[in-house]
C-alpha cells in the first residue's frame, strides 16, 4: 500500500515524548486519526489547517501500524467524494519514517513538496 500522511503543527507533534504513541484530537472525538495519501494532502493542508503556522505531515508506511487502517468516503457534508485513510487507534511511532515541514506557496496557501 502506498504511504499515507498525518497533518499536526510541528510545535504539537515536538511537544510528544519520544516514546509516545500519537493521539490526535480526532481519535477521542471521532473515534479514527484522519490522514491522506500525498495526492490529497495539499487539499487537506488547505482545507483544515490554513491557520496553522508550523504544518508538519507525518510519513507513516501503513505496513507498520499497530492499529487498524481503513480506506473510508468523507463525511456527507464534505466537500470532495475522495476516499481517504483512518486509523483506527493511536499512531505508533515505529510507523513514522519521516517529518515533512510543509510550506507556503507565494498564494499563501499549503505546498506538499513531492
Amino acid at each position: 500500500m502506498e504511504p499515507i500522511y498525518h497533518l499536526v503543527s510541528r510545535t504539537r507533534w515536538e511537544a510528544l515524548p519520544a516514546e509516545a504513541d500519537y493521539q490526535a484530537e480526532s481519535l477521542t472525538n471521532e473515534g479514527f486519526i484522519h490522514c491522506s495519501f500525498a495526492r490529497q494532502l495539499a487539499w487537506a493542508a488547505n482545507r483544515f489547517h490554513a491557520d496553522t503556522a508550523d504544518l508538519v505531515a507525518l510519513h507513516i508506511e501503513p505496513d507498520r501500524l499497530t492499529a487498524e487502517l481503513r480506506i473510508e468516503p468523507p463525511t456527507p457534508d464534505s466537500t470532495t467524494t475522495e476516499r481517504f485513510p483512518h486509523i483506527y487507534g493511536p499512531l505508533n511511532r515505529s510507523a513514522v519514517v519521516a517529518v515533512i515541514p510543509l510550506s507556503r506557496g507565494e498564494d499563501g496557501r499549503w505546498v506538499f513538496p513531492q
